[in-house]
């Protein structure tokens, strides 16, 4: 079909809406009294800002290749995802570096991934090596985040959006912090078992991030004391979730949420290449 029109809710403000389109493109909504007769939401092209890979695709790969990554921000886009942040985690520093100068070049030479990549997500080395709070991150591999470090992911990430998830209490966490901000580097708290003072001064200094709250952590917590108990307890922060009820129980998102002010919330996938994959 060219064209058509849609009874739906609009996701964005869950008021019912009639939108009409032609040749894929809306061009025309209207706001209605009438809810939908059928369970159907529209709204923007979603923003996740933590995809490892998709589609059969792995980001973590030395030899990515542009009909790769098309491939998989084009199905990305059938998902309904229009943008991404580009992930990589944690492994050698060389090999980190090396895949994020591959994937921006391949980036910036194609308009259709410089429209779905809008930036770059690290996460790691600079996480806490400690059991079940590296989580899925090899332990030997973390590293302490140098000036010099941060500011090569800088020079590689050139001018575009650059997130980077740190653990704050590792041997020079805070200067990590502070050097990020510095150089214009979005920050984020994650795979760590920081303490509340240090989580404080972490967002006593700017905004930040918490890497998908309620994962990166051991299955066993103290009771009294834990990193769930502190990042909530921590003003200023902006708490990721993987809203899949595995990485975050039920019970822990409906909490999460009446304890978290909804502008302060965001959903990831934390996708990876099974994702969207036969």
């Amino acid at each position: 079909m060219s064209h058509g029109e849609i009874h739906a809710w609009n996701i964005l403000d869950r008021h019912p809406v009639l939108a009409k389109w032609e040749e894929g493109l809306f061009t025309e909504i209207t706001t209605t009294d009438e809810p939908p007769a059928e369970t159907k939401w529209i709204g923007p092209p979603l923003l996740d800002i933590q995809v490892n890979g998709y589609a059969g695709i792995d980001f973590q790969q030395d030899d990515l290749s542009e009909a790769d990554l098309l491939h998989a921000v084009e199905q990305l886009g059938q998902a309904c995802c229009g943008q991404i942040l580009f992930t990589l985690v944690t492994d050698d520093w060389e090999a980190m570096t090396r895949r994020l100068a591959r994937a921006k070049q391949l980036r910036d030479a194609h308009p259709a991934l410089g429209r779905a990549i809008a930036g770059w997500h690290i996460e790691g080395p600079f996480l806490s090596a400690e059991t079940g709070y590296c989580g899925a991150h090899p332990a030997d591999k973390m590293l302490r985040p140098t000036p010099e470090r941060i500011a090569e992911l800088r020079e590689l990430a050139g001018d575009d959006p650059l997130l980077l998830t740190m653990a704050p209490e590792v041997n020079g966490g805070l200067k990590g912090f502070a050097t990020a901000r510095e150089l214009g580097i979005r920050v984020s708290i994650g795979h760590t078992n920081a303490p509340g003072h240090i989580l404080r001064r972490v967002t006593a200094a700017g905004p930040a991030g918490f890497t998908h709250l309620g994962n990166g952590c051991p299955a066993t917590l103290d009771r009294a004391d834990n990193i769930l108990w502190r990042a909530l307890d921590t003003p200023g922060l902006t708490c990721g979730l993987i809203p899949d009820r595995w990485h975050v129980s039920p019970a822990l998102f409906r909490l999460i949420h009446r304890l978290v002010d909804p502008d302060s919330i965001y959903y990831t996938t934390d996708a990876m290449a099974a994702a969207g994959a036969p």
